[in-house]
């Protein structure tokens, strides 16, 4: 089944594990802006040098670097009948870098699934896969500067794309498989149906 579909939320709200989840499900590629600038940093590529000093801070990567980012990934034939983006848009100006990427291509978002999640539970969380994956940027003064970043600027999406009909918010804590299901049902109640 074709979807292109995005998954907002806090930071720690648990999308990158239900991306994997979703994407699995539907067929369709799960693509992070935030594995993928990893990925420039491992690689320690010009992009990747660039992103460092912003992701270290807890600051969102420009919008110019990761539009040219995301758009390049979206061209990728895997992504041609759809998609899961994790990560991106996260500003009003990627709204409208994707918008036009899509309209040039006949194509739109067909659901927007906002992860709601209360901050306390967000910071043990990142707390948590600090410590685990040795994450740098989930140190806790990192992550409650990640929050407000993310009420700031990203916050704002939800209204445009509630506006525009796609929205559907979901509960995010709790175990992950009930979690896919919550998304799942929300997902089906517009049409999106997973085949596995």
């Amino acid at each position: 089944m074709s979807a292109r579909l995005l998954l907002i939320g806090p930071p720690g709200a648990g999308k990158g594990t239900q991306a994997t989840r979703l994407s699995d499900a539907l067929g369709v590629p799960a693509i992070s802006t935030g594995d993928i600038f990893r990925m420039h940093l491992r690689n320690e590529t010009e992009l990747g040098l660039k992103a460092k000093a912003f992701m270290d801070a807890g600051d969102n990567v420009p919008d110019s670097l990761t539009n040219d980012l995301v758009r390049d990934r979206l061209s990728q034939p895997d992504a041609a009948g759809g998609f899961l983006l994790d990560g991106y848009p996260r500003t009003i100006d990627q709204v409208r870098a994707l918008d036009e990427f899509l309209a040039e291509h006949g194509a739109s978002m067909d659901a927007v699934v906002e992860l709601v999640a209360e901050p306390d539970v967000v910071v043990e969380r990142l707390k948590k896969r600090a410590l685990d994956q040795g994450r740098a940027d989930d140190d806790e003064a990192v992550v409650r500067h990640r929050l407000e970043v993310y009420a700031q600027q990203t916050a704002p999406l939800i209204g445009v794309y509630a506006e525009r009909g796609l929205l559907a918010k979901v509960d995010g804590i709790g175990e992950i498989a009930e979690v896919t299901e919550r998304i799942e049902s929300a997902l089906a109640a517009r049409g999106i149906l997973f085949t596995a």
